[in-house]
């Protein structure tokens, strides 16, 4: 075989094959060389060699060349962004409405603030609803949903504030139904209770979507991406609200 079918060289009488490393290293070019470079197998797709880039190190052979070291390859690994839109400041809205709200007809209720009945007119509304211990229901009442509303104000354990919401308000409905019986929906009278379920509902949807990242639990992941903590804050609220419904009266 002569130099020239071998693709060495007339001076040095060398073959490309004499040193494979050299080709191992030679620049690829452009197009497409072999049926490797179409992946037609589709080793690299599902394998992460996209999702994830690898870097490897390469070592000298035992039979000359380079080969790959395992113990070299790093995977590199990128925190992934979530895009909320606005959603965050919808619920920075919505607590702010709820928690506000409940501010306001606790403070009615605890110091007689904007024509509310205070503590004495609150424990007389108690002991007429059949409520025992009317006074200690009294302060404890206005006491928790004066607190409840500034918890979820705050975003601070939203879970919690929010299921004392349910419980609050379910004792309302009960008690306006029991006042006169039936389904009084509309709030036209002192039986209506569509305000109540309005806020009882609101407050399952913060216990259920969590506070949002403007809150004071916005680093917590149960605070933007909440599940059975959550779920379970709010079957111990509807528990509760139906327990001092049924045993405290």
């Amino acid at each position: 075989m002569t130099d020239k079918e071998t693709g060495g060289s007339p001076e040095t009488g060398s073959s490309p094959f004499d040193e494979p490393t050299l080709q191992m290293r030679r620049t690829r070019a452009s197009r497409l060389e072999s049926e490797d470079d179409l992946d037609l197998d589709g080793s690299s797709f599902g394998s992460g060699a996209h999702a994830a880039p690898t870097e490897q190190m390469y070592r000298p052979g035992a039979a000359g060349g380079y080969v790959a070291d395992p113990a070299s390859t790093t995977v590199e690994q990128h925190p992934v962004k979530v895009r909320r839109g606005t959603l965050d400041l919808g619920l920075l809205i919505l607590r702010l409405a709820v928690g506000g709200t409940l501010i306001a007809h606790g403070l009615q209720k605890l110091v007689g603030l904007w024509g509310g009945p205070g503590l004495d007119g609150f424990e007389e509304l108690l002991r007429e609803a059949g409520y025992q211990q009317p006074r200690v229901l009294a302060i404890v009442g206005a006491v928790g949903e004066t607190a409840a509303g500034a918890l979820l104000v705050l975003g601070l354990l939203t879970p919690l504030a929010a299921a004392a919401v349910v419980a609050i308000m379910i004792n309302a409905v009960l008690f306006k139904h029991d006042l006169e019986p039936g389904v009084q929906y509309f709030a036209s009278d002192r039986s209506g209770f569509e305000y109540e379920v309005l806020l009882a509902a609101a407050a399952v949807a913060l216990t259920l979507t969590g506070p949002g990242r403007i809150a004071a639990d916005g680093p917590r992941k149960w605070a933007t991406r909440p599940f059975l903590g959550s779920f379970v804050a709010l079957l111990l609220g509807v528990a509760a609200g139906v327990c001092l419904w049924l045993f405290g009266r």
